[in-house]
């Protein structure tokens, strides 16, 4: 968007994605001139280049080169459906973003404005009140300052406009939340749901709680946005703005505002420290094009780069008074690291349904919300803590041997039997040996200090995995499936794309980074609203979390900035 040359802002906001995005348009509603810094790339609302390609029109149906794989993405390939024609794009080449790993940690990430936020999963659930108090219950780590009573005000807040399809259930561990009405259940998930209700009685199959607009409504949902075509090509960016995401949602509104000012191709190398003030006064960065070095001043700074981003500029932020890194004086910047642990789960054939079909490709299936250790009569007697599933039920193609030409296109054409999918997400604890810090002695091509990684899951995290396969075989069978099948699959933390935990929120400076309002303990004019600021993982997909605590936080920080407190 051009070049700058203001050097004082009301705030700055690292980062351009989920949070980020949240963090500006708040911030610009209130009044404030907001500076949106981006270390990648601009991209604009619909330049989507592969929106609305086929799988013909792309060369190898969609398949990077082994080559290209090798060359460009070994690590960001880990993920066998992630690097391909249709989202490459949006994914950082390994060889020009490069990290070091102690132990295996697949960081998978794009370097553009919107982040993450262009091609997210979209699953939406609430935290519950058991997750805010699972470390205190477990004796584990530290415990939240927060309980689910001070979020839950900002679910109501941020849920209508991020735009959140999904059924009420009444379940405790998995809150209703303001919902737009479900993409249904089709025919043979809707039989699942019936048959595991009678099976289990507690385990509930309800339709993904998705940020897809489902009945779109344009006084409620502002930017540039409009309702799901059922067309599932979300990952590649959604031109019509279905799915909540910067650029469609809260980049628009910010903009409106005349408050916005975005620059990308922003690399921000630290945070300044005032020793005067014990305050941040603004931040260092460097273009990645011209290389030129500005510092930028602000009353404010919101940290949302993502957990792995923001923690390598805070532990790059050295100063007299902070020589380990900004504001870590309890010593836990960059530890504690979790994700989701998944590429777990069974599937199954399912006979009867031959004659039902579909029409569209809704943009998700089903949710089956944590069932296990959610109260006294079903804890498990080999782990604490949780996991659920995500998945759906599809007509297969037809596959015939033997075939070729006329024959083999009637045939393929032909819907095959249905089959039931559960993938299983487990909640992995915050250990905190579990960490990333910077190797100040090798540096990236910009000159920063190279991010490594020592994190793995540990025997809670397996035990989980052997029951998560265990429970969703039981549900397939007690459904009537056949030829069931598991799966559990190498993983390592960041597969998920779930990272959370590098600065985590607690009550003592002693033991943590941030305050209950996502405020720096030591430097009380920094906040940190991504996924650096959670105490625990749950099981829950936690986009929607780091948008109500933003929402929470910049609201908390107008009040301090006004009375003069920061």
């Amino acid at each position: 968007m051009g070049r700058i040359m203001k050097k004082h802002y009301d705030a700055i906001v690292i980062g351009s994605g989920i949070s980020g995005g949240y963090a500006a348009m708040e911030l610009c509603k209130k009044g404030y001139k907001t500076l949106m810094l981006e270390r990648g790339r601009e991209v604009k609302h619909g330049e989507y280049p592969t929106a609305f390609k086929d799988k013909w029109d792309f060369p190898n149906q969609g398949e990077v080169s082994l080559e290209e794989k090798n060359k460009h993405y070994e690590k960001q390939s880990r993920l066998s459906w992630w690097v391909k024609e249709e989202v490459k794009h949006f994914i950082n080449k390994d060889d020009e973003y490069p990290y070091d790993e102690d132990a295996r940690f697949d960081w998978i990430r794009g370097h553009h404005l919107g982040g993450r936020s262009v091609m997210w999963g979209r699953h939406s659930p609430r935290w519950s009140e058991h997750d805010f108090q699972a470390n205190k219950r477990d004796a584990i780590a530290v415990d939240w300052p927060i309980r689910y009573a001070d979020i839950e005000p900002w679910y109501d807040y941020v849920e209508p406009f991020v735009g959140i399809a999904g059924q009420a259930e009444g379940l405790k561990q998995a809150p209703d939340g303001k919902f737009l009405p479900p993409f249904p259940l089709n025919t043979v998930e809707k039989a699942f749901r019936e048959r595991v209700k009678d099976a289990f009685g507690n385990r509930v199959v309800t339709p993904c709680r998705t940020a897809n607009i489902s009945e779109y409504d344009p006084e409620v949902h502002k930017g540039a946005r409009g309702p799901c075509q059922n067309r599932n090509r979300c990952k590649r960016g959604c031109p019509f703005g279905a799915f909540f995401s910067t650029q469609s949602a809260t980049l628009p509104v910010a903009m409106e505002t005349g408050n916005l000012t975005v620059q990308s191709d922003s690399i921000v190398m630290e945070i300044i420290y005032d020793e005067k003030t014990k305050k941040a006064s603004g931040v260092k960065v460097k273009d990645a094009n011209s290389t030129q070095v500005t510092t930028f001043e602000a009353k404010v700074i919101f940290c949302n780069a993502s957990t792995i981003g923001t923690a390598a500029i805070l532990l790059n932020s050295r100063s007299k008074t902070f020589p380990n890194g900004l504001g870590n004086t309890s010593g836990e910047l960059g530890h504690n690291l979790m994700d989701h642990h998944y590429n777990m789960g069974a599937s199954g054939t399912i006979d009867g349904f031959e004659e039902d079909y579909y029409q569209g490709r809704k943009p998700k299936g089903f949710y089956i919300p944590p069932f296990v250790n959610i109260d006294e009569e079903t804890k498990h007697k080999d782990f604490i803590r949780n996991f659920g599933y995500q998945g759906g039920a599809s007509r297969i193609t037809n596959n015939p041997d033997g075939l070729v030409g006329a024959d083999l296109k009637t045939e393929i054409l032909k819907p095959g039997p249905w089959r039931i999918n559960l993938h299983c997400f487990g909640e992995m604890l915050p250990y905190h040996e579990n960490k990333m810090y910077l190797n100040f002695d090798k540096r990236d091509k910009h000159g920063m200090p190279i991010i490594t990684f020592d994190a793995s899951l540990g025997e809670n995290e397996m035990k989980i995995r052997e029951q998560g396969i265990k429970s969703a075989v039981e549900m397939l069978e007690a459904s009537g499936c056949r030829d069931i099948r598991t799966f559990n699959r190498s993983s390592a933390p960041g597969a998920c794309i779930h990272e959370m935990g590098t600065a985590r929120m607690g009550h003592d400076a002693a033991t943590s980074v941030l305050n209950k309002w996502n405020q720096m303990h030591d430097v009380p004019n920094v906040f940190v609203t991504d996924g650096a600021c959670m105490t625990s993982s749950g099981t829950q997909n936690p986009s929607i979390t780091y948008m109500a605590l933003t929402a929470r936080a910049v609201d908390y920080a107008h009040k301090q900035l006004a009375s003069g407190a920061i």
